[in-house]
């Protein structure tokens, strides 16, 4: 068995015997790269189902059920973004101003898909709003890379100079992510679960196909690690309400991807009566998965201690970029740029031009090892209660894909891969969405989510049950 999933559920805090009952269909040529991504990827869903699956068992009273991965089945979800339609029209996630762009002394990338983080990306080059690609090219061909980076995170902006594994290695940030595990699940101290036995034809009972029934999750995250969580959580009976300020729009493509079987609500948290109502949700929760950089939610009393204090009993979930410590703790970030920074990219590149993995691997992989995470954490509350933590970051998953996941001999003698077979369409309100299903499958788990996205932020700030 590959080192990366017995790492990945040893952090986890897992019965290692448990891990009998996964199987695997190999495919090949799937997330095709220099490095492991696809040993990478089917341990991060791997562990997730079987994560599932024990909290199936546990809830239900039966036996822990066989676990099944399919290489084809973990690709397609990877690149879920690129199969995703409505009524046949795709999405491109990524705006003409993010890119990697050639500086005096090497290499940048930009993250502008946000009108916000446009804005600043200009502002901080000293270009007029609406400037194309071209005018950015000539403004960056004659500064440094690093300089740049600095400015454009001092404007609220995301830029990243293109550093070898080495640079990273030899940074403060990078030695601290050396440090620290793949991510974190610890217990902060004695508490009844609050998790609801749900019971009745309001919540639903436990079963193996819904092991997450009666259990409520307030969704603070957004692009994508975080989204993939909560998606997966309701893919197994969570009730997730995702929460999003009315200022900082989203796209309804990307919702479209990730936001299956979740509902959406707009809050204001600096409004009272916005307040009031987020504050029910939150007294009323059992799962808090954020998304945010570290210390942004601090001012609203949402940073994960003071959750805990504030909820014994809650499981609190933390994700980000780069860590929640050193000197780049507080900074925000997405896949692409830590891929960036972390000397991913160029050991993807060709020559000197740097390169990318073959999906938003990091991300996505977070997103299940956070979902896996959260899954342990209930389980281990509905036998003991406890308030959990967990945190986790892009660097440290990219840290594990760089050291701790070996690369397999090619599999001989498979048919092609054929996403189709991993894709579904269905009617909704909005249109006919085509999506990929869920790579967490294990024996009498769920097929397919409950209900489809719906429009974003269009959902009443109240929990189903």
């Amino acid at each position: 068995m590959n080192r990366a999933i017995t790492q990945a559920w040893a952090a986890l805090g897992a019965d290692q015997g448990l891990l009998e009952r996964v199987s695997y269909d190999r495919v090949p040529g799937v997330l095709s790269a220099r490095l492991p991504v696809v040993e990478a990827a089917r341990a991060t869903v791997a562990v997730c189902a079987l994560a599932a699956a024990e909290l199936a068992a546990v809830r239900s009273g039966g036996p822990v059920p066989d676990v099944r991965v399919g290489d084809g089945a973990v690709a397609t979800a990877f690149h879920s973004d690129r199969f995703v339609t409505m009524d046949g029209r795709a999405w491109d996630g990524f705006a003409p101003l993010s890119r990697f762009w050639r500086t005096a002394d090497g290499w940048l990338r930009t993250h502008a898909n946000y009108p916000h983080h446009e804005a600043a990306l200009l502002a901080a080059l000293g270009l007029p709003a609406g400037s194309g690609p071209d005018a950015v090219a000539d403004a960056l061909a004659g500064r440094g890379a690093a300089d740049v980076e600095e400015a454009v995170y001092a404007a609220g902006g995301m830029a990243v100079a293109v550093r070898d594994a080495a640079a990273w290695a030899a940074s403060e940030q990078g030695a601290l992510v050396a440090r620290r595990p793949l991510l974190t699940l610890e217990r902060l101290g004695d508490a009844p679960g609050p998790v609801r036995e749900a019971s009745g034809a309001r919540a639903g009972a436990p079963s193996l196909g819904a092991p997450c029934a009666g259990v409520r999750v307030l969704d603070l995250t957004r692009v994508l690690a975080g989204p993939v969580a909560t998606r997966t959580l309701a893919l197994l009976g969570a009730d997730v309400l995702r929460v999003d300020a009315p200022g900082l729009p989203e796209n309804q493509e990307a919702h479209n991807d990730t936001g299956l079987g979740k509902r959406s609500t707009l809050l204001d948290l600096g409004r009272a009566a916005d307040r009031r109502a987020f504050d029910e949700l939150l007294d009323a929760a059992d799962v808090v998965v954020t998304g945010y950089r570290p210390g942004a939610l601090d001012r609203f009393g949402l940073a994960p201690k003071a959750l805990a204090e504030r909820r014994p009993g809650l499981v609190v979930a933390r994700l980000s970029a780069w860590g929640a410590y050193g000197p780049w703790g507080g900074r925000r970030g997405f896949d692409s740029l830590v891929q960036a920074a972390t000397g991913i990219a160029l050991l993807e590149g060709y020559g000197e031009k740097p390169g990318a993995l073959p999906a938003q691997a990091l991300d996505h992989g977070t997103g299940y090892l956070v979902a896996a995470a959260v899954l342990r954490a209930l389980t281990e509350r509905h036998r003991d209660g406890g308030t959990w933590r967990v945190e986790a970051a892009l660097t440290q998953t990219g840290r594990w894909l760089t050291h701790g996941t070996d690369p397999e001999p090619p599999v001989p003698g498979e048919g092609p891969y054929e996403p189709g077979r991993w894709l579904r369409e269905r009617d909704t309100p909005l249109g006919r969405l085509r999506h990929a299903l869920s790579p967490v499958s294990y024996e009498g788990g769920p097929a397919d989510w409950a209900r489809p996205p719906g429009r974003w932020g269009a959902d009443a700030p109240r929990w189903t049950a």
